[in-house]
Protein backbone atom coordinates (compact mmCIF):
# COMPACT_ATOMS: atom_id res chain seq x y z
CA UNK A 1 0.00 0.00 0.00
CA UNK A 2 1.06 3.20 -1.15
CA UNK A 3 1.31 5.68 2.10
CA UNK A 4 -1.57 7.67 0.85
CA UNK A 5 -3.84 4.84 0.97
CA UNK A 6 -2.69 4.08 4.76
CA UNK A 7 -3.33 7.65 5.61
CA UNK A 8 -6.76 7.47 3.83
CA UNK A 9 -7.78 4.27 5.18
CA UNK A 10 -6.35 4.92 9.25
CA UNK A 11 -8.42 8.32 8.34
CA UNK A 12 -11.92 6.51 7.23
CA UNK A 13 -11.32 4.05 10.11
CA UNK A 14 -10.59 6.42 12.98
CA UNK A 15 -14.24 8.63 11.10
CA UNK A 16 -15.83 5.56 11.45
CA UNK A 17 -15.02 4.68 15.16
CA UNK A 18 -15.83 8.30 15.38
CA UNK A 19 -19.59 8.10 14.03
CA UNK A 20 -20.15 4.83 16.30
CA UNK A 21 -18.98 6.45 19.30
CA UNK A 22 -21.04 9.50 18.59
CA UNK A 23 -24.17 8.90 16.96
CA UNK A 24 -26.52 8.35 19.87
CA UNK A 25 -25.45 11.23 21.68
CA UNK A 26 -25.70 14.03 18.85
CA UNK A 27 -28.75 12.02 17.75
CA UNK A 28 -30.13 13.06 21.26
CA UNK A 29 -28.85 16.21 20.35
CA UNK A 30 -30.26 16.98 17.33
CA UNK A 31 -34.09 15.60 18.48
CA UNK A 32 -33.78 18.14 21.47
CA UNK A 33 -32.82 20.94 18.57
CA UNK A 34 -35.55 20.28 16.62
CA UNK A 35 -37.72 17.84 18.18
CA UNK A 36 -38.79 15.08 15.17
CA UNK A 37 -36.83 12.13 15.47
CA UNK A 38 -36.75 11.59 11.44
CA UNK A 39 -35.99 15.39 11.01
CA UNK A 40 -32.79 15.20 13.25
CA UNK A 41 -32.00 11.61 11.62
CA UNK A 42 -31.56 13.93 8.62
CA UNK A 43 -29.80 16.47 10.24
CA UNK A 44 -27.31 14.39 11.82
CA UNK A 45 -26.51 12.22 8.74
CA UNK A 46 -26.09 15.35 6.00
CA UNK A 47 -23.65 17.06 9.25
CA UNK A 48 -21.59 13.80 9.21
CA UNK A 49 -21.41 13.59 5.29
CA UNK A 50 -20.11 17.08 5.84
CA UNK A 51 -17.87 16.28 8.47
CA UNK A 52 -16.41 13.10 6.42
CA UNK A 53 -15.31 15.33 3.49
CA UNK A 54 -13.44 17.49 6.04
CA UNK A 55 -12.35 14.99 8.24
CA UNK A 56 -8.62 15.00 8.31
CA UNK A 57 -8.72 18.68 8.35
CA UNK A 58 -10.54 18.88 11.76
CA UNK A 59 -8.95 15.85 13.79
CA UNK A 60 -5.39 17.92 13.01
CA UNK A 61 -7.20 21.47 13.35
CA UNK A 62 -9.58 20.87 16.49
CA UNK A 63 -12.13 18.72 18.06
CA UNK A 64 -14.48 17.10 16.12
CA UNK A 65 -17.02 16.79 18.59
CA UNK A 66 -17.29 20.54 18.90
CA UNK A 67 -17.33 21.00 15.10
CA UNK A 68 -20.25 18.18 14.68
CA UNK A 69 -21.59 20.38 17.54
CA UNK A 70 -21.78 23.54 15.67
CA UNK A 71 -22.40 21.57 12.32
CA UNK A 72 -25.52 20.55 14.09
CA UNK A 73 -26.85 23.84 15.12
CA UNK A 74 -26.32 25.69 12.30
CA UNK A 75 -27.62 23.08 10.08
CA UNK A 76 -30.94 23.66 12.31
CA UNK A 77 -30.73 27.27 12.15
CA UNK A 78 -30.63 26.51 7.98
CA UNK A 79 -33.43 24.52 8.10
CA UNK A 80 -35.89 27.04 10.18
CA UNK A 81 -34.75 29.67 7.91
CA UNK A 82 -35.81 27.99 4.95
CA UNK A 83 -39.16 26.34 6.68
CA UNK A 84 -40.65 29.31 8.39
CA UNK A 85 -42.23 30.66 5.89
CA UNK A 86 -45.85 29.45 5.90
CA UNK A 87 -46.67 26.27 4.04
CA UNK A 88 -50.17 25.54 2.32
CA UNK A 89 -51.46 22.14 2.47
CA UNK A 90 -54.84 20.64 1.21
CA UNK A 91 -54.77 18.33 4.32
CA UNK A 92 -53.49 18.66 7.77
CA UNK A 93 -50.23 16.82 8.21
CA UNK A 94 -50.09 13.94 10.52
CA UNK A 95 -48.98 14.17 14.58
CA UNK A 96 -45.38 13.83 14.98
CA UNK A 97 -44.45 10.62 16.93
CA UNK A 98 -44.97 10.64 20.39
CA UNK A 99 -42.18 8.65 21.01
CA UNK A 100 -39.86 10.33 19.34
CA UNK A 101 -37.94 12.34 21.82
CA UNK A 102 -35.09 10.55 23.72
CA UNK A 103 -36.80 8.17 26.38
CA UNK A 104 -34.84 10.32 29.03
CA UNK A 105 -36.92 13.51 28.20
CA UNK A 106 -40.30 13.43 29.74
CA UNK A 107 -43.11 14.56 27.22
CA UNK A 108 -44.00 17.69 29.01
CA UNK A 109 -40.44 18.82 29.01
CA UNK A 110 -40.14 18.04 25.43
CA UNK A 111 -43.08 20.02 24.61
CA UNK A 112 -42.24 22.62 26.66
CA UNK A 113 -38.41 22.95 25.11
CA UNK A 114 -40.23 23.11 21.70
CA UNK A 115 -42.13 25.99 22.33
CA UNK A 116 -38.87 27.76 23.68
CA UNK A 117 -37.36 30.14 20.96
CA UNK A 118 -34.79 28.36 18.88
CA UNK A 119 -31.76 30.35 20.35
CA UNK A 120 -33.34 29.99 23.82
CA UNK A 121 -33.99 26.23 23.34
CA UNK A 122 -29.95 25.86 21.65
CA UNK A 123 -28.58 27.44 24.88
CA UNK A 124 -30.39 24.89 27.41
CA UNK A 125 -29.74 21.93 25.52
CA UNK A 126 -25.85 22.61 24.39
CA UNK A 127 -25.82 23.67 28.51
CA UNK A 128 -27.15 20.99 30.23
CA UNK A 129 -27.71 17.82 27.23
CA UNK A 130 -24.49 18.34 25.80
CA UNK A 131 -23.03 19.32 29.23
CA UNK A 132 -21.18 22.20 28.09
CA UNK A 133 -20.11 25.54 29.92
CA UNK A 134 -21.80 29.03 29.27
CA UNK A 135 -18.09 29.78 27.02
CA UNK A 136 -18.39 26.55 25.24
CA UNK A 137 -22.15 27.29 24.09
CA UNK A 138 -21.35 31.29 23.80
CA UNK A 139 -18.50 30.09 21.18
CA UNK A 140 -20.59 27.24 19.52
CA UNK A 141 -23.84 29.77 19.10
CA UNK A 142 -21.01 32.45 18.06
CA UNK A 143 -22.77 35.14 20.66
CA UNK A 144 -21.27 36.48 23.78
CA UNK A 145 -21.47 35.08 26.89
CA UNK A 146 -24.09 37.77 27.94
CA UNK A 147 -26.27 36.61 25.53
CA UNK A 148 -26.05 32.89 26.80
CA UNK A 149 -26.91 34.17 30.30
CA UNK A 150 -29.51 36.42 29.02
CA UNK A 151 -31.24 33.82 27.06
CA UNK A 152 -30.53 30.85 29.41
CA UNK A 153 -32.30 33.19 32.74
CA UNK A 154 -35.27 33.86 30.34
CA UNK A 155 -35.61 30.43 29.15
CA UNK A 156 -35.54 28.32 32.44
CA UNK A 157 -38.37 31.63 33.45
CA UNK A 158 -40.39 30.38 30.32
CA UNK A 159 -39.79 26.64 31.21
CA UNK A 160 -40.73 26.50 34.92
CA UNK A 161 -43.41 28.85 33.96
CA UNK A 162 -45.19 26.49 31.06
CA UNK A 163 -44.47 23.59 33.67
CA UNK A 164 -46.20 24.71 36.48
CA UNK A 165 -48.59 25.62 34.71
CA UNK A 166 -49.38 23.92 31.08
CA UNK A 167 -51.77 25.71 28.51
CA UNK A 168 -53.58 24.06 26.96
CA UNK A 169 -51.61 23.52 23.75
CA UNK A 170 -48.74 22.31 25.89
CA UNK A 171 -50.70 19.56 27.31
CA UNK A 172 -51.97 18.72 24.04
CA UNK A 173 -48.54 18.36 22.59
CA UNK A 174 -47.56 16.07 25.30
CA UNK A 175 -50.65 13.40 24.72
Amino acid sequence: MTEEATASSSSDASYAAFVEDAWTRYLGLAILLGGDRHRAEELLQDCLVKLYVRWRQVTRRGDPHAYLRRMLVNGKVSWWRRTRRETLMAETPERPDPHAAPADVPQDLRAALLALSRQQRAVLVLRYYADLTEQQVATELGCSIGTVKTQHSRAMAKLRALLAHPHPPLAEVSR
